[in-house]
């Protein structure tokens, strides 16, 4: 009796999810088809006005026609209808973006759109917007926060030493320089103090990297062969289930701080990781760093880390601007962003 019991459970749960996977599926598809309507409709008034030199007006009047014809449907203003004249025009400059787009929410699609003027940036929120299922809130903080910039110039070694399957959310994760505005702190300061003044804000500092950690503790304690180790702080990551240690400096990069992350990644892992978790991540933020130096130090690694700056300030730096890669490296970076999938 027991025995059937379970079989009956089992054979609802697979009912269950067999429901839950087709309405999925079919909710894709009702998404595809909206964008597509929407992607005619635009090419429609641009050809009209083209054709027929009609002025604003017609998409006023449009607008009321279609919100009669249809009351109840939303999506017929005409301020959605000048949007889909602009997604047409501008989507349909690049070949690959109108395919990609039906893969997301016409509000995110808008949001890329009217904050994103470069192509190859748009083509980079729409592959992580897909790949990892940001929700509308979290691409609007990923590109206030710069996300796309910073993801170009920051230096890990992850391409080496991080699954495919994970390598490029582990990327997103650091970023090439922090800003800790949010610390009250003068020029002169000690790491002590700089810890601190984290650990006291330690919100905003989790807001500051960028979403997905939590805060497990600061000089975390590590007993290796009897001797004693402090990690400046630990966090965890939700998207990429890994521990990241941070290790605070604030004077310049040194390689030997690539060797010291190391010895705590391996201790980590022996100690702590468990078995379901990926390998943990370091990530050292120094008050500078020589570009030149950090890779080199990076190359001779087998443990996955990332080294950034932390500063004082509201806006990406002129310097980290004209370390950006040109338009054709960025364009095949992004070629493999978003080609597979967590």
């Amino acid at each position: 009796m027991e025995n059937g019991l379970t079989l009956y459970g089992s054979f609802i749960n697979e009912i269950k999810e067999l429901i839950y996977r087709h309405q999925y599926e079919a909710m894709k598809k009702v998404n595809t088809e909206l964008i597509q309507l929407y992607w005619e409709i635009g090419k429609e008034i641009d050809r009209q006005q083209s054709e027929q030199g009609w002025g604003k007006s017609v998409v006023e009047i449009l607008a009321k026609e279609l919100q009669k014809e249809f009351p109840g449907v939303q999506g017929f203003s005409a301020r959605n209808l000048w949007r889909m004249r602009t997604f047409y025009i501008e989507y349909s400059q690049n070949a690959i973006l109108p395919l990609m787009v039906a893969e997301i929410s016409w509000s995110k699609i808008c949001v890329i759109m009217e904050k994103c003027k470069d192509l190859l940036e748009r083509e980079f929120y729409i592959k992580m917007t897909k790949q990892y299922g940001w929700t509308k809130d979290v691409l609007i903080n990923n590109i206030e926060n710069l996300a796309f910039k910073k993801y170009m110039t920051n230096q890990t070694n992850f391409d080496e030493t991080v699954s495919e399957k994970y390598r490029y959310q582990a990327k997103l994760a650091v970023k090439d320089d922090y800003n800790f505005d949010f610390i009250e702190m003068g020029i002169q300061h000690s790491e002590a103090e700089l810890e601190a003044g984290i650990v006291n804000n330690i919100r905003a500092f989790l807001i500051e990297l960028g979403g997905d950690f939590s805060f497990i503790g600061n000089q975390y304690h590590l007993d290796v062969a009897d001797s004693d180790y402090y990690i400046d702080l630990l966090l965890y990551h939700r998207r990429l289930r890994c521990l990241i240690a941070i290790d605070l400096k604030i004077g310049e990069f040194k390689p030997e701080y690539a060797g010291k992350m190391q010895f705590y990644l391996t201790a980590l892992d022996e100690t702590m990781r468990l078995p379901e978790e990926n390998p943990s991540i370091g990530i050292i933020i120094c008050k500078n760093k020589n570009r030149t130096r950090v890779e080199y130090a990076l190359k001779t690694t087998n443990k996955p880390i990332g080294v950034a700056t932390y500063s004082f300030y509201d806006n990406l730096p002129d310097e980290m601007r004209s370390l950006l890669p040109s338009p054709d490296t960025i364009a095949t970076i992004i070629q493999g962003v978003g080609s597979n999938e967590l």
